[in-house]
């Protein structure tokens, strides 16, 4: 008898495991930030795929005063891309198929992760693909390194109380900054670098300050003028945006309202200092007004890229928050 029982018991404890759904174990993912893994025979590296993957995926990145690329590429062929190389945040893979297509994955072999998948029947439809879906490809890759950055940002996160009570928002940025003005509506956050700073910019203007007939005149002027009287530079000198190269100028999206995107170079009129900057002037008609934030770093004779990365990750995790 006690062995039937035992038996009845068993039997039961395996047809509940049975209706369990089964969840497939997913390793953390790894890798550099700003990195992208291409996977794809050798011979096609050297081919016409592999310059157009170059050419999207590593060009320069916009608004920088040096050439640097896009994304640090490692590119390595199918066979290698297994175990540990398969944990990669970011990947795209290519390879030859009968028909022609492109699959954006989400936390195919790792968590999170972001894969591409480009197949086609021959190199010149492979490249029209890339060409034709390049910029929807990085967004998806730059997403998720934004997202990782903010999440790595969570770990050790600066008071933001202050920004809540002036401009009815939240931020996230580290611990490492520190609030160098807060008064009369401007917000001026630092940290120091190796060689340089890293500064963020909080202010405020009435929406009728941008147009949509001069938009970019409009935000040069409003950089000149607002953070010119309130970024500090010696006796003679003045904080503006440079004069000699046309700023970037597009539109997005942040916390849900439009917002323009405007990269470009800053200078110190008088003085041999210059820079990238990033500002993000975003639509706030509950509160009929533009909410600006900007990052711009000091960094000169070195790698600006990853720094410029930080301070615009830092500027999409802004929430507003119900009331101002």
């Amino acid at each position: 008898m006690q062995k039937l029982v035992t038996a009845l018991l068993l039997l039961v404890v395996l047809i509940s495991c049975d209706n369990k759904p089964s969840q497939k174990y997913v390793p953390e993912s790894s890798g550099a930030l700003n990195a992208l893994t291409v996977v794809m025979d050798n011979n096609l590296w050297q081919d016409t795929i592999g310059e157009t993957i170059r050419e999207k995926f590593a060009g320069p990145v916009d608004g920088l005063p040096r050439i640097e690329p896009l994304f640090d590429i490692n590119q390595m062929p199918q066979q290698a891309f297994t175990g540990f190389m398969r944990k990669q945040r970011t990947f795209l893979e290519i390879k030859y198929a009968d028909t022609a297509g492109i699959e954006m994955l989400k936390n195919p072999y790792a968590r999170p992760q972001a894969g591409v998948v480009i197949q086609g029947p021959t190199s010149r439809s492979i490249v029209d693909i890339i060409r034709r879906d390049s910029a929807k490809i990085v967004s998806a890759f730059k997403n998720e390194d934004v997202q990782e950055k903010i999440r790595r940002i969570n770990l050790s996160l600066k008071d933001d109380e202050p920004i809540q009570k002036a401009f009815g928002i939240s931020l996230k940025f580290p611990s490492a900054y520190r609030y160098a003005k807060q008064e009369d509506g401007f917000f001026w956050i630092r940290k120091d670098i190796p060689h340089g700073d890293m500064n963020i910019t909080i202010y405020e203007v009435p929406l009728e300050r941008i147009t949509d007939t001069n938009t970019i005149g409009a935000i040069i002027g409003m950089r000149n003028q607002i953070s010119g009287d309130n970024i500090t530079v010696d006796e003679g000198a003045r904080f503006a945006t440079e004069a000699a190269y046309a700023p970037y100028l597009y539109t997005t999206t942040i916390d849900g309202k439009p917002a323009y995107e405007t990269k470009g170079t800053w200078e110190v009129r008088g003085k041999f200092m210059a820079g990238p900057f990033i500002n993000y002037a975003i639509k706030d008609e509950k509160n009929n007004r533009y909410l600006v934030l900007e990052g711009f770093i000091f960094k000169p004779s070195a790698s600006q890229r990853d720094n410029m990365f930080e301070l615009e990750s830092i500027l999409k995790s802004v929430k507003f928050l119900d009331k101002k």
